[in-house]
């Protein structure tokens, strides 16, 4: 396994669809506070804010845990999840006392896991939500969404030409102490000359990327062989590690194939 990623979780075979998955959001699922508290996040925000004055904070899903039902008619998955930020996520994950905040929670909680901020990815809706304002329902509907609204964005691509997408599984990033990011599937009914051209026409977010690359299925399987996997960010590497573990997803032919959050699997993003 390449160090820079981890696998949390592999969905069941074909991936889940968003009905099948359910989601439990408590404040038993927060990060805990820093021993001595919380002070050295606040200035490391503020710090942050002098290098770079137009980043701001904003709620996200922070990941506690996830379940696999063994058998079950209803949601096959569930997610627990707490609230945090993106301000936690810079003064935790990102800080220079990340391995000690996981080796302190280790010792303090039993979860290394316990001081940092592991935003899932989605943000939030409604400004600065409370656990009881956002029923499960909503959170799912709004992890599944972020997916197809990601790649509307970045790759200018139409929403009537992607699939609903299907979680493949979760792949941790141990770059940034460990953040758990949620791996999606989406078939796109382009072709990849189609794609190209919606690309290089720029959507909204086209500037967090430079090119875009596509690749062959059977390429895919053995990219880790490749030096295109040294230049592949760590959450993209886990999006592969996870779609070449479903093999039932890899038989459709003649549609592009795309991954979130660096559309890896067919379509690369740089």
């Amino acid at each position: 396994m390449d160090p820079e990623v981890s696998l949390l979780l592999l969905c069941p075979l074909g991936g889940l669809s968003q009905e099948q998955v359910a989601v439990e959001l408590s404040p038993a699922h927060d990060r805990r506070p820093l021993p001595g508290g919380d002070k050295t996040i606040t200035a490391t925000w503020e710090a942050r804010l002098q290098t770079q004055p137009w980043i701001f904070d904003a709620p996200k899903f922070r990941l506690h845990s996830a379940t696999l039902a063994s058998s079950s008619p209803g949601p096959q998955l569930l997610l627990h999840l707490g609230l945090t930020s993106y301000r936690d996520f810079l003064g935790t994950n990102w800080s220079s006392s990340a391995s000690w905040l996981r080796q302190q929670g280790a010792t303090d909680w039993g979860d290394k896991q316990a001081y940092l901020a592991d935003p899932l990815g989605a943000l939030c809706p409604g400004g600065s939500p409370q656990h009881k304002d956002l029923p499960g329902e909503l959170v799912v509907q709004e992890l599944f969404s972020s997916v197809l609204q990601e790649i509307c964005d970045e790759v200018n691509l139409p929403l009537h030409t992607l699939s609903r997408p299907l979680l493949l599984g979760i792949a941790c990033n141990e770059t940034s102490a460990g953040r758990a990011s949620a791996e999606f599937y989406v078939q796109c009914s382009l072709t990849s000359a189609e794609i190209r051209s919606y690309y290089m026409n720029g959507g909204p977010e086209a500037h967090e990327s430079t090119g875009i690359i596509f690749v062959e299925t059977q390429r895919v399987q053995r990219l880790q062989e490749t030096e295109m996997w040294t230049q592949l960010c760590p959450s993209a590497k886990g999006a592969i590690l996870l779609y070449n573990r479903h093999p039932t997803l890899q038989s459709g032919a003649g549609k592009s194939h795309l991954s979130n959050p660096s559309v890896p699997a067919l379509s690369l993003q740089l």
